[in-house]
């Protein structure tokens, strides 16, 4: 392919191809959180004008990841340390009642499909890549809430899940350097087979534990890599 037909190519895609590039780089913290992202230099970059620019950016500000300053300059979005308690007190309900929900009320055709994203993250942690691993992840967790049957505890789920896939890739770096523990991958496990028999209860135990895991390790990882004097809040979920 020449580089006048690839250039013809990324123009005709306009936004989401800035979209796509933007939110992987967010996700992958290539683009750090507090990063500036002008308007200008980004039209320069992607060889388009600033109204697809403009357009990405502002999908990326629905998404909560980017943030519009005062000035009305655009940053990505910093990871907020000091609410991170709170953060993970929602993840840990709507993780619990999500997966409760769907130990219930699977059907065979959730089950085959939760089992299907089981396999896919296992599949992308051997590949060591964490954007994939965390979109992998999020599929299997949205995956059992769809079980659930529940579309308001699905979409407040999705969000949770959204807002914490940068966390997520810092707990997944923790995890490879440390070696303390394991990459989600036993839990995802034991969770399909909880709701695989229908045990409601284990399955409410598991997420728990699940939401406890992350928690835990991205409070040591931000102890061990910065200086804060932020509370990072108890090392356990509530109860």
């Amino acid at each position: 392919m020449s580089d006048e037909t690839e250039v013809k190519r990324v123009r005709g895609t306009g936004w989401k191809s800035v979209y796509d590039t933007l939110r992987n780089e967010i996700l992958a913290l290539t683009l750090p959180p507090g990063q500036l992202l002008d308007e200008m230099s980004l039209a320069e970059r992607f060889d388009m004008s600033r109204s697809p620019v403009r357009e990405a950016l502002i999908r990326l500000g629905a998404e909560e990841l980017v943030v519009t300053l005062s000035n009305r300059s655009t940053i990505v979005a910093p990871i907020e340390v000091a609410t991170f308690p709170k953060y993970v007190e929602a993840l840990d309900i709507a993780q619990r009642m999500n997966t409760r929900l769907a130990a219930a009320l699977r059907t065979d055709t959730d089950l085959k499909l939760i089992a299907k994203r089981e396999k896919a993250f296992a599949t992308a942690v051997k590949t060591g890549n964490h954007l994939a691993m965390s979109e992998a992840n999020k599929e299997f967790h949205m995956a059992i809430a769809y079980a659930g049957k529940n579309q308001y505890l699905a979409s407040f789920y999705d969000k949770l899940l959204s807002q914490g896939q940068r966390m997520l890739h810092l707990h997944f770096e923790y995890l490879e350097r440390t070696h303390e523990g394991y990459l989600l991958t036993d839990e995802h496990s034991l969770m399909l087979e909880a709701i695989r028999d229908k045990n409601v209860d284990l399955a409410d135990e598991l997420a728990h534990a699940h939401t406890r895991q992350f928690q835990d390790n991205f409070i040591s990882f931000m102890r061990e890599n910065y200086t804060t004097d932020v509370s990072l809040g108890p090392a356990r979920a509530a109860e």
